[in-house]
């Protein structure tokens, strides 16, 4: 691939929360480099940085140490999120959450009709279009994330443990639904998970372990396109 294709750099990007003997070290020393369709999982159990790594290539953290560079990314909004935690807004229906993003972006509410309906469509939740979030379910509330980040139309998808609080079947279908817009987009994709069936459905896999991103190929790591048995 062509440098133009490359749209976070990370070169020994480290976070560090708190000083002294009461600091945490989130990340260790990471390298990543995440390229334009990339269907990224970072793999480990809970507590070994992953979150803490997805919010450094999202912008939400500054590295304590090294430099993340985006030089395919025009910005927020060619990132989209979609987050673990309920992330609707309780007093807005799907619909207006849906079209958050373009509105922050501002767009005009008649020119985001036509891709928050097609966004919805795409996610299996054109029904819930007017639901408040109190109204629906803890699967299709993570539906209606996607539809809003595929209405955004990023070309960075960062999803945290996206299937984590869900049942095995509406989790396969959230994930169905991540990569039917990625797909959509072009984007690049990239899931934080502890579940071996999730990562097995991208690409390449890393593993994140006591917040070292081991390197591919390395002793401690197994193959990022093996098997996950």
């Amino acid at each position: 691939m062509s440098s133009a294709d490359l749209l976070v750099s990370c070169r020994g990007v480290a976070l560090t929360f708190g000083r002294g003997p009461a600091a945490v070290v989130a990340v260790h020393g990471a390298d990543l480099d995440v390229r334009s369709g990339d269907r990224l999982a970072v793999v480990g159990p809970s507590g070994s940085g992953k979150s803490s790594l997805l919010h450094l290539l999202a912008g939400l953290e500054r590295p304590t140490s090294g430099t993340i560079d985006r030089p395919g990314l025009d910005g927020p909004r060619d990132i989209g999120l979609v987050f673990q935690a309920d992330s609707l807004i309780p007093a807005l229906d799907v619909t207006e959450n849906t079209a958050l993003p373009l509105m922050l972006a501002g767009r005009r509410v008649e020119e985001t009709t036509r891709p928050v309906a097609e966004a919805l469509d795409v996610v299996g939740a054109a029904g819930l279009a007017d639901r408040l979030p109190d109204e629906i379910s803890g699967g299709q509330a993570q539906r209606a994330a996607v539809a809003r980040v595929l209405a955004q139309a990023p070309r960075l998808i960062l999803a945290d443990e996206p299937t984590g609080r869900l049942d095995h079947a509406t989790g396969a279908r959230v994930l169905d639904a991540l990569l039917a817009a990625a797909d959509r987009t072009g984007a690049a994709l990239v899931v934080t998970t502890h579940d071996p069936a999730v990562a097995a459905r991208l690409t390449v896999r890393r593993i994140m372990r006591d917040g070292r991103l081991l390197a591919p190929g390395s002793a401690d790591a197994p193959d990022p396109r093996g098997s996950l048995s």
